[in-house]
């Protein structure tokens, strides 16, 4: 009986150090990580909007970071927002550029200008855009004027009716020009032929 005792003590231990000891499956090779492509596309423009610097309380006193808000657009009908952190302001911009040029929004231009009247809400801010006539430039200021000369935008007036928040400015901004819709947006939802819809440019006076 002791004999046989031993021999299961055995054959147990060696199976213990088969599983512990054992070869494992090979792992399937790693992928290579795909390199962080530095700044912008060079099709894209950006601008900076506001950078702050926030200050964290901690044990050993305050230590200090920066928030950038950028705007990027290709002035062709493309435009966009992002907002970076980093404890430098450099790379801080970095990662702003590179988030807005991820979130880009498409920008209804006709003639160059706006199709029609809109208004952007978002937060405190509220900003009023309007369709201009030609010659009549980029009637606006601060980060809604960046925001439409990255845009394409030729010709409209803009009234910023309330707030003075950049980060509000910029939102409801983009809230207005997301809200816009061409004429053959319309007429294609509604079903309506757009020929004929279109107003004519009237001829300069001699």
């Amino acid at each position: 009986m002791s004999e046989e005792n031993n021999n299961e003590v055995e054959n147990e231990t060696e199976a213990k150090s088969d599983k512990k000891g054992g070869k494992r499956p090979a792992r399937a090779p790693r992928a290579e990580k795909k390199p962080q492509t530095e700044g912008l596309n060079p099709d894209l423009e950006e601008r900076v909007v506001a950078v702050n610097r926030v200050a964290k309380v901690v044990k050993g006193g305050r230590r200090f970071s920066f928030a950038a808000l950028i705007v990027v657009g290709d002035k062709n009908g493309k435009v966009g927002y992002g907002l970076g952190k980093a404890k430098e302001v450099p790379d801080a911009i970095r990662k702003a550029g590179m988030k807005a040029s991820k979130r880009m929004i498409k920008v209804s231009i006709e003639n160059g200008t706006i199709p029609h009247e809109v208004l952007g809400l978002f937060g405190a801010g509220e900003v009023l855009l309007k369709p201009a006539g030609e010659g009549t430039g980029i009637k606006a200021a601060g980060a809604c004027r960046s925001i439409l000369e990255l845009a394409g935008v030729k010709n409209v007036l803009t009234k910023s009716v309330r707030g003075s928040n950049p980060h509000n400015i910029v939102k409801a901004t983009f809230k207005a020009l997301k809200n816009l819709r061409s004429l053959d947006e319309v007429a294609t939802v509604r079903g309506v032929n757009t020929k004929g819809l279109r107003m004519k440019a009237k001829a300069p006076k001699a």
